[in-house]
């Protein structure tokens, strides 16, 4: 089964997002959206998208469409500006939190427009954000340059295509997809629930294993994890958290 995801091109319609010497930042994310989008469908993987035309939606509608949607990821696109014209370039990437496939993925982003020339700012955590917080999948906000950053704009302009590849490659390198590597194995884990308590994470776990989920407690960190499966295969991780978002949990995959 292809994994899914749902990308979105930052503002639009009303809201423009950054502007700079005419150039408005709703313009620039749905272009390089579509782009990376099509990266991604001949790569097999199931793509959807909040627009695909000039239209404004709230983030809260953003993140809501891509939960009903029931995708594994979600990757929203923009531009990043800065107060100051020319005084700052390169490219970040946000997540809710740095652990978890979403950071790896939003590092391996990163780690590959940095190929194309950007300047690397690194991964953040930005818990504040809508997209962020509000979406039950891995979630991954990419600033694509600055907008207000000439040096940005030309390499934006230069090597579009190159950047499309970039920001498709980073998310088709983080499932093993369409790569050289072989096939993905490792220590997948699906992360449930974090306790102080022992007595809250034990009646989690008595929970998740009466509706026949292979769950265990592991108190190898600062807090009590409840988790599910010890996955080899990312896409087996990937299969089983959807699972159990559907039956109501927040989850998160780790390693």
């Amino acid at each position: 089964m292809p994994y899914s995801i749902m990308l979105d091109a930052g503002h639009g319609g009303r809201d423009p997002g950054a502007v700079y010497k005419g150039r408005q930042e709703k313009d620039d994310t749905l272009r390089l959206t579509l782009a990376v989008g099509e990266i991604l469908q001949n790569n097999g993987m199931d793509v959807e998208y909040t627009r695909t035309t000039d239209v404004y939606e709230t983030p809260y509608q953003k993140a809501m469409e891509a939960n009903e949607a029931g995708v594994d990821f979600f990757v929203s696109i923009h531009r990043n500006s800065f107060p100051t014209d020319n005084e700052v370039m390169g490219v970040e990437s946000l997540v809710y939190d740095l652990s978890g496939i979403k950071y790896e993925m939003a590092q391996n982003i990163n780690a590959q427009l940095e190929t194309v020339g950007f300047v690397n700012l690194g991964v953040k955590a930005r818990p504040n954000l809508v997209v962020l917080r509000r979406t039950k999948m891995p979630a991954v906000l990419v600033e694509a340059g600055f907008i207000n950053s000439d040096t940005d704009n030309r390499l934006f302009d230069d090597n579009f295509d190159d950047i499309a590849r970039a920001i498709a490659d980073g998310i088709l390198q983080t499932l093993d997809i369409g790569g050289s590597a072989g096939e993905q194995h490792g220590d997948y884990r699906v992360q449930v629930g974090l306790f102080r308590n022992w007595n809250n994470a034990s009646r989690l776990e008595r929970e998740l294993k009466e509706q026949g989920f292979p769950a265990f407690t592991d108190d190898s960190g600062q807090y009590i994890s409840v988790q599910v499966g010890n996955f080899t295969d990312l896409s087996d991780a990937v299969a089983m958290e959807k699972r159990l978002r559907q039956e109501g949990y927040d989850t998160l995959i780790v390693s």
